[in-house]
């Protein structure tokens, strides 16, 4: 592939003339808002190995093969709500993915979109802040993507940008807990819930996502041509 083509497929660029705001691409945009709704309502469930704090104990006692093999896998029901914020940035690039963020915030406060529900009262939901924080992510995100997909950077933009998201929805989580005096144990258990394991899972899957956001990109200029 000649630089001339690589550099256009980078910069989302159409027979030389960057994409603008246009029927196609806000049809995309729209696509894509879809896209993180029907991700927010998905479970997924992930088993992964689990060490208790009673392993020892645990083994030491008469326990069968199938009772140790369901003690140390662990179910989780994942989100994949975050892994799509990033296909999205990096099929749109970071104009269009935080016009598509802030189309569904706005959609959000008027219809119930969102996990637990929607409405202007939702900005003071717990979890609230973690959307808010999908737009500096976003921002990063595709700052620092600028087309390029090698294994480094595509570590680099998932890992701190994930942080981002989790960083910042737990500040407003306990901003929003202040304000309520909720108890401290319960934002403990909010966090735990929200960024406990599914950190790692967000990092991961969001790599992924990036990868497929960028292969899905090409094909779209591909067509396009």
């Amino acid at each position: 592939m000649s630089k001339r083509v690589e550099k256009q497929i980078n910069s989302f660029k159409y027979k030389g003339e960057p994409i603008k705001i246009t029927f196609g691409t806000l049809i995309l945009t729209c696509l894509s808002v879809l896209f993180i709704v029907v991700a927010t309502f998905t479970q997924l469930t992930l088993k992964h190995p689990y060490f208790p704090l009673d392993t020892f104990t645990f083994l030491a006692g008469d326990v069968t093969d199938t009772e140790i093999l369901h003690h140390f896998i662990k179910s989780y029901k994942y989100i994949p709500q975050i892994p799509v914020v990033f296909f999205i940035v990096a099929l749109l690039g970071r104009k269009f993915g935080i016009l598509a963020i802030l189309m569904y915030i706005i959609a959000g406060l008027f219809f119930p979109i969102f996990a637990l529900g929607g409405g202007i009262s939702y900005l003071f939901e717990y979890g609230f802040g973690y959307i808010l924080a999908f737009i500096p992510a976003i921002f990063f995100a595709g700052t620092l993507l600028k087309g390029k997909t090698d294994i480094l950077r595509v570590l680099l933009i998932s890992v701190i940008g994930v942080l981002i998201i989790h960083v910042l929805g737990i500040l407003y989580m306990v901003f929003i807990a202040t304000l309520r005096q909720a108890p401290m144990d319960m934002v403990t258990g909010w966090i735990l819930s929200q960024s406990g394991i599914q950190i790692i899972y967000d990092i991961f899957f969001s790599m992924i996502a990036i990868f497929l956001g960028r292969q899905t990109r090409k094909l779209l200029w591909i067509v396009m041509c």
